[in-house]
């Protein structure tokens, strides 16, 4: 490959498959796997890193090469690590008069809104191992005695068995170390652990929903060991019970839980919950079941036909995250061909690009794959399958507006006049497009969690509401329980063109296309990110205070401005009309950042906009606005 240099991985067992499941859908575990000793550094690429493939040696991206070969380097000149994956810290907990200590962290640094997020590998400059198996097992004890509280206060009764917890991960390098160590958590806490091993974070949901006792479903909690698109050395967990994902204060409670437990670790609490979950785990292969119901869901959409996309020629791009089962175990069992799928196999140094499918480089590779084969449909997502997007046949991406547009012409069909929630980034053309087919665009703030509980409180109150849609590709349908499922999000896609098929109304992803020939898209559509420096004595160490005073001069200044109009309804930072465009300024959910969106007809359009904000950004010293001159 052009312009990169080939990185030879060291060896390491190569990712091994689920194993056979017996008659009854699932393996109980009898041995208990083997631990490290706590008080000896363990070779972190045995521990932490199970799914590298030891045939890895073949050349990467170039905008991995400086992620991950100082890490690889790091790993030969030392050999090893030590549990917590910093090679100068020693072992992970130390005898200290006769009581462990622990590697300090910080919980709450690892929330991220309603998801856990950190640094699971060593490896990258500045950036600390602070997902340590110990903290993950803390965790997902913290999540058990969640989940033990939230049923005595809904007077829930208690099975006729003890409660369980599914887990799953996706491809990460860190997957297998921190699987376990969240199965010996949720076992201390007395659960029975049921491991699915690889598995899609939408199957994890379902999993609390399915009623199949061989399959020991449903879960009255499920975890998923995810960090989505980040990079190799990050990872994370999110949680679901059978209401649904866990809220931001739910993730503030199981972490506030999780820093007690942890404070409260000693070497021979750890080996007896490595005791527990020895006795209390099971192993099923519940995808099989996962993938077997969206099968069935296309084939009842199509009319009940065995193999509707027979004829079709559909290619996969699963990045080389968990989505690599859709080709085999949904597209191929409904007769479509998929030769020219790509990065099917599970790999966690993402050799091939960025799994995301907002990302132009990844986007590309679909495209590429579908054109190059003469597929007649493209589809790609993300590591953990919450989000996908598509490509047609022409090479024409499917993701963003288009990905919600196409979303919301189907669900309009089946119910006419109903509500569409999005996040606030969407276009002006989407509200056209939805309201021309008789809907109602309700534009809501960024966060697919955000999203989704806007749709389910908007049907709470009797407003009708069928689909709730992030611009990231994060799609939830009131059909599907509100999971923001990637893979049923293309099914639905699939099931429009089975259906066109099978009734003769055409052949194709051109049936797709047509529904949304109507909607209007700007010419320039980008986003800049205005960064807070958080040390700048304007800041005072408050940055959302900060980003506050930049939305209220800059609404200021807009009110003074005949030429621009701020929007009537707006439920987050400023969105403001003007020169055939728009642009949205807000605060970051998270981080000291000011992210502008901007959309106009034309690229002088876009300069006019953004010079109404530049005149007033400019004026706040502590904004890093540097990004405006793409657009100036």
């Amino acid at each position: 490959m052009a312009g990169t240099q080939a990185i030879r991985l060291p060896a390491v067992a190569p990712f091994a498959p689920l194993e056979q499941p017996s008659s009854s859908g699932r393996k109980h575990a009898r041995t208990q796997t083997a631990r490290s000793s706590l008080l000896t550094s363990r070779p972190l690429l045995r521990v932490n890193c199970p799914l590298l493939p030891s045939s890895s040696g073949a050349a990467v991206h170039s905008w991995k090469q400086e992620r991950i070969a100082p890490k690889m380097a790091a790993l030969k000149a030392t050999g090893q690590t030590s549990a917590t994956g910093s090679s100068n810290a020693g072992p992970s907990i130390r005898a200290a008069a006769g009581v462990s200590t622990l590697q300090k962290i910080d919980f709450k640094k690892l929330q991220n809104g309603s998801d856990i997020r950190g640094v699971a590998l060593e490896g990258v400059e500045g950036e600390a191992v602070n997902v340590t198996p110990e903290a993950v097992e803390a965790i997902a004890q913290g999540f058990a005695d969640w989940i033990m509280d939230k049923k005595k206060k809904e007077g829930a009764a208690k099975p006729d068995r003890k409660y369980r917890v599914s887990i799953g991960h996706d491809s990460r390098l860190s997957a297998k170390s921190l699987r376990e160590a969240a199965g010996r958590g949720v076992a201390s806490a007395g659960f029975d652990v049921v491991q699915y091993n690889l598995a899609s974070t939408p199957a994890m949901f379902n999993s609390t929903l399915t009623k199949d006792e061989s399959l020991l479903t449903p879960a009255d909690g499920s975890i998923m060991i995810t960090a989505s698109h980040l990079p190799f050395n990050r990872n994370g967990m999110k949680f679901f019970t059978n209401t649904g994902g866990t809220g931001k204060a739910d993730i503030t409670d199981i972490l506030a839980r999780a820093a007690k437990i942890y404070d409260g670790f000693t070497e021979e609490t750890l080996e007896k919950s490595s005791q527990a979950a020895a006795s209390a785990t099971s192993e099923v292969d519940y995808m099989e079941r996962y993938t077997a119901d969206l099968v069935e869901a296309v084939r009842k959409g199509a009319g009940g036909v065995e193999k509707p996309l027979y004829g079709f020629h559909v290619v996969v791009d699963a990045g080389n995250g968990a989505g690599g089962f859709f080709a085999p175990q949904v597209l191929e069992p409904l007769g479509a061909r998929t030769d020219g799928s790509q990065f099917l196999d599970p790999d966690g140094t993402f050799p091939n690009h960025i799994p995301n499918p907002e990302d132009e480089t990844a986007m590309a590779a679909i495209q590429k794959a579908v054109l190059d084969n003469k597929a007649d449909f493209g589809i790609i997502f993300d590591t953990d399958v919450d989000r996908s997007a598509a490509v047609d046949s022409g090479g024409k991406e499917i993701n963003r507006n288009r990905l919600i547009a196409l979303l919301s012409a189907i669900i309009l069909e089946e119910h006419p006049g109903t509500t569409v929630v999005t996040d606030s980034v969407t276009s002006d053309g989407l509200t056209e497009f939805i309201e021309k087919l008789g809907g109602k665009h309700h534009r809501f703030k960024r966060g697919y969690k955000n999203v989704i509980d806007e749709g389910i409180r908007l049907n709470s109150v009797g407003q009708e509401t069928h689909l709730a849609i992030e611009t990231s590709g994060h799609g939830a349908l009131k059909e599907n329980n509100w999971l923001d499922d990637g893979a049923y999000a293309m099914v639905k896609l699939l099931i429009k063109m089975a259906a066109a098929a099978t009734a003769g109304e055409g052949k194709g992803s051109g049936v797709l296309t047509k529904l949304i020939e109507e909607l209007q898209e700007a010419e320039v559509a980008t986003e800049l990110r205005f960064k807070i420096d958080q040390a700048h004595p304007d800041v005072q160490g408050d940055f959302k205070a900060y980003g506050n005073k930049v939305l209220a001069a800059l609404e200021q200044s807009v009110k003074e401005d005949d030429a621009l109009q701020i929007a009537p309804v707006n439920h987050e930072g400023i969105r403001v009309s003007g020169h055939g465009g728009w642009f949205l300024l807000r605060l970051s959910l998270h981080d000291p950042v000011l992210p502008l969106n901007i959309e106009a007809p034309s690229k002088e359009d876009a300069k006019k906009l953004a010079a109404a904000v530049s005149k007033v950004v400019n004026k706040f010293e502590a904004l890093d606005v540097s990004a405006l001159q793409k657009v100036l």
